[in-house]
């Protein structure tokens, strides 16, 4: 829980690797994930860089992988992941790896390449087979015309036969041949086909075609596609070349045809026959192939995890320098302190498994007041919260975390805009089964997003839901309906009532049993008809409340961090005068809150003076007594707003002119008033920049090599409560008292108004929950009440709230859990980030990304974007 608090340790080491020990200790490095390297080479390009070969040699490994796991996803074939997590392969495994892959992808490329081609023999086979079963009807129609001719001439006495008009072709052996062509064309590209061979035949041609009912199978895409079959009658050689042209315009397949019928029997015997043998070897290549691919799918998972292992640590290891003798790998790193230890035998480890000796790999702390990055230990509860937080942005170093605090906060304030007893129960229980299940959700790998936000947020989701069936029960909220649990304080005696038409009006006075009700608001509130100005009063000042406590906690933390910080000067220049302004204008009006609870009744509801009237006049001194007669507040009120009101004045010029115009007094006197939090520098002699270039690191080289392996954090000093703290840098920055002056009236002018602004904006609290409760009342009249309504006919009563059930559930879930729950969820994460967190929180860091396999891919993605 510290941690969380505020970020761990974070000290600057640098590794010292032999170029043998280099792999294996960072392939340890990598699963235990505590490191983040330092790219040493920035202004080196990547393709100048020491290891770039093996990291191409890894993208074509990843390349044919991808290759292989196209062609497993084609064949509907699963690939099993055992959610096992092999470690990094030796170097001399890598060499292994590529022949093995390569192997498997050109056997694989071959039997692709062997099955297109039996497929487009087979296609070719069936296309002929259905060429001349069509064209067999057309050539009997042919000589049928050739009998009927030949017995009309011999009973005519005529030589000679003619094209007649109704596209019957009449030969004889005594007139000019007629050619023809047969083949098959894609059925919706038949019209166009035809309009073409009309028109550069002008008309001289004869064509007759036959749809093929069976879909035939595009060898290449793997598509079903309708084809018909043509045969086309001309006449000519110069024709002949035009139609063929025509047919290899539209990409029709053209078949060789026998004129005799004999010759054409014989040869569909023989494309029977072929065909029966090429689905024989088909189906035997692609037996084959699917249980190649059905091996490969088995291990391809745990091939790629390795695969991307080599080439994440040769990626790490070309942010190292390498010294004058290429023996030696060094680098830089950010690790946690506490972490040390681990780091130490993971390095042990690695250096034993290359088989050199522990001092093969070497961990030396530096001194630096360089920002470290910052890092927060989270676990699966946690990491939801430091999200939210980290959206806004990343906290300084060792600066006060707010996930700490939004823990509970979130959804308590979630829960007063959501406040329903039975629609927080429907969110607590989707994000209970969320959690009792998440190992089994996890496993099913959903890759909707909109899911990935919900199950990433579950526990956030469960808070929200508690809280909010707690909230719903202070309101005494439930779907809408009060429940009189305890019992109500009111009673309804006729003799002590004033009815007027339909209502009673019920005295606090003399219908009441002088004790309030046990928890939340009493349920005869629910049937008033000044319901709604009765919650508006209390909702609205319970969100004051609850907003200036908020702002209060914001402010205090604030002084945590300068005092963690020993920024002195901000304790007295800007928390103090801070905290008196708040306190002298919301505090006080907080404290009006419960004192107008405790001291008046319903007897004196009468002479109850408002507070925001109240607070407008002590603004503008206004102090007049009020013409019915009633007394002020309290007591000395005129001189308390006075004092309140000139300390609140005061604190303006305070937070103003002290800061700036003392840091310039102790500038001109040589001295320092606090350390400051600005200005870390990395402890290097001169103007040496190691990461530019590739020269040797040594202690010569100005970095300073620390041996004490105990020693506590790099740059630290402790205060009254030996807490660490980062001390100014070594060299401060020039003070300008004019652009100081403009900084710190920035900051009072951004506090004084935002205190006014944001406590106004805790009124959304009442707004949300107002309009939370009103819609929820209006599904509950206007769709399931409408079953309740229906007097004496007890079995139509029953069937209609039966029907209507389902709509008002639906809307239910849609409306107030959905939309209302997204909508509540919206205006919590702005109170935090805006009205909370900008009192204390600077979030001006970065994230502390560690060297781990799963992740570094994002990361070096980043990397070179940048």
């Amino acid at each position: 829980m510290g941690s969380l608090y505020r970020s761990e340790p974070v000290a600057l080491c640098q590794l010292f690797l032999q170029s043998e020990a280099s792999y294996s200790c960072l392939s340890e490095l990598g699963e235990l994930g505590m490191v983040q390297l330092k790219d040493l080479n920035v202004t080196v390009s990547a393709f100048q860089r020491k290891f770039v070969t093996e990291v191409r040699r890894c993208e074509e490994m990843e390349r044919k992988l991808r290759f292989l796991e196209k062609e497993i996803r084609e064949d509907d074939i699963v690939i099993l992941d055992t959610g096992d997590n092999p470690e990094a392969p030796a170097p001399r495994e890598m060499t292994d790896l590529e022949l093995m892959f390569e192997r498997l992808v050109k056997e694989v490329r071959d039997l692709n390449t062997s099955a297109e081609a039996l497929k487009q023999n087979f296609l070719d086979l069936t296309q002929l087979k259905h060429i001349l079963r069509k064209t067999h009807s057309f050539f009997d129609e042919v000589d049928r015309h050739y009998d009927s001719a030949l017995i009309d001439l011999q009973a005519e006495g005529t030589e000679s036969v003619n094209l007649l008009a109704d596209d019957s072709l009449l030969v004889t052996p005594h007139t000019i041949r007629f050619e023809f062509v047969a083949g098959v064309v894609e059925r919706q590209h038949l019209s166009a086909f035809e309009r073409m061979l009309w028109r550069i035949s002008m008309g001289n041609v004869l064509i007759k075609q036959v749809d093929i009912e069976t879909p035939l199978e595009d060898p290449i895409t793997g598509n079903s596609v309708l084809k018909s079959v043509f045969l086309i009658f001309f006449q000519g050689e110069q024709l002949k070349a035009k139609v063929k042209k025509v047919c290899a315009g539209f990409h029709a397949t053209i078949y060789p045809c026998p004129e005799t019928k004999a010759q054409r029997r014989e040869m569909a015997m023989g494309v029977m026959t072929r065909i029966e043998d090429l689905n024989t070897v088909i189906t035997q290549t692609e037996v084959h192939r699917f249980a190649l691919l059905s091996s490969i799918a088995e291990s391809i998972r745990i091939w790629s995890i390795k695969v991307r292992k080599i080439k994440t640590i040769y990626h790490a290891m070309n942010w190292f320098n390498i010294d004058i003798t290429q023996k030696c790998l060094i680098g830089e790193c950010w690790c946690p302190v506490a972490q040390l230890e681990r780091i130490q035998r993971a390095l042990q480890r690695g250096a034993a498994k290359s088989g050199c000796s522990e001092s093969a790999a070497i961990l030396n702390r530096m001194d630096t007041r360089e920002q470290p990055p910052t890092y927060h230990s989270t676990n699966k509860f946690t990491s939801a919260f430091q999200g939210i937080v980290d959206s806004y942005g990343v906290a300084s170093y060792r600066e006060v975390n707010p996930a700490l605090f939004t823990i509970i906060s979130f959804p308590f304030l979630f829960s007063l805009m959501f406040g329903d007893a039975g629609h927080g129960f429907f969110m607590f229980l989707a994000g209970l089964l969320m959690v009792i299940f998440e190992n089994r959700l996890i496993r099913m790998r959903i890759t909707v997003d909109v899911w990935d936000i919900f199950f990433g947020g579950r526990y956030v989701i469960l808070l929200m839901g508690l809280f909010s069936i707690y909230a719903g029960f202070m309101y005494n909220d439930f779907f809408s309906k009060p429940l009189n649990i305890f019992g109500s304080s009111w009673s309804t005696d006729l003799k002590n009532m004033t009815v007027d038409g339909r209502y009673a009006s019920l005295s606090p006075i003399n219908n009441t049993n002088g004790v309030p009700y046990f928890a939340g608001i009493d349920p005869v509130w629910q049937m008033s008809s000044n319901k709604i100005t009765f919650l508006n009063s209390f909702k609205m000042k319970i969100s004051i409340i609850f907003g200036v406590t908020q702002m209060f906690f914001g402010v205090i933390l604030s002084f945590q961090n300068h005092r963690y910080f020993n920024e002195r000067i901000n304790i007295y220049c800007e928390f103090i005068p801070e905290m008196i302004f708040l306190f002298c204008i919301f505090g006080y009006l907080v404290i009006l809150i419960f004192y107008k609870w405790l001291a008046y009744d319903a007897s004196e509801a009468s002479c109850a003076p408002s507070l925001l009237i109240g607070l407008i006049n002590m603004f503008l001194m206004q102090y007049d007594t009020k013409e019915d007669g009633c007394p002020p507040l309290f007591k000395g009120q005129q001189a308390v707003q006075t004092c309140l009101l000139v300390l609140c004045i005061l604190c303006v010029p305070w937070l103003l002119l002290v800061k700036p115009l003392v840091k310039h007094y102790e500038r001109k006197r040589g001295l320092t008033y606090g350390a400051a939090r600005s200005g870390y520098v990395l402890m290097r002699n001169g103007d040496i920049e190691l990461q530019a270039s590739h020269s040797t690191l040594s202690i010569q080289s100005g970095d300073v090599l620390l041996q004490d392996q105990q020693r506590d954090e790099v740059v630290h000093h402790v205060d009254g409560d030996d807490e660490e703290c980062l001390s100014n840098a070594s060299e401060e920055t020039e003070f300008n008292l004019g652009d100081s002056l403009i900084h710190q009236s920035i900051h009072t002018i951004e506090y004084c108004l935002g205190c006014i602004s944001h406590t106004a904006s805790y009124l959304r609290l009442w707004a949300l929950s107002l309009a939370h409760s009103e819609l929820s009342e209006v599904l509950w009249t206007m769709v399931l009440r409408r079953g309740f309504t229906l007097g004496h006919a007890t079995t139509l009563s029953a069937l209609t709230t039966y029907l209507l059930f389902t709509p008002w559930l639906c809307l239910t879930i849609v409306i107030l859990l959905l939309m209302e729950g997204m909508s509540a969820f919206l205006h919590t994460l702005r109170l935090h980030w805006v009205e909370f967190q900008s009192k204390f929180y600077k979030g001006e860091g970065y994230p502390f990304e560690p060297f781990v396999f799963e992740k570094f891919d994002t990361i070096l993605a980043e990397s070179v974007q940048t």
